[in-house]
């Protein structure tokens, strides 16, 4: 019964996966953010896993250099998301 679960892939850019990755992980220290179902925050944790799964610039050294990076490629020049 392996279709009773269909697979959904996604495609992000390497600054898109790095900025959401820097997100998700600090799902947890951000009160504005309104959850109301528990599996909402189940399938934010497990994006952050497949994420985790993928990316190395976290572990790199110049980690918060490649993301400000990331998150200035993703902000155009007003400030505002692209």
């Amino acid at each position: 019964m392996a279709n009773d679960h269909p697979q959904v892939t996604v495609t992000l850019s390497a600054d898109e996966a790095l900025v959401l990755d820097a997100l998700l992980a600090t799902l947890e220290d951000r009160s504005p953010l309104r959850i109301t179902h528990p599996a909402e925050l189940r399938a934010l944790w497990n994006l952050h896993a497949a994420l985790e799964k993928v990316l190395v610039a976290p572990f790199k050294p110049d980690y918060e250099r490649l993301l400000a990076s990331a998150r200035e490629r993703l902000t155009d020049s007003a400030g505002e998301p692209q």
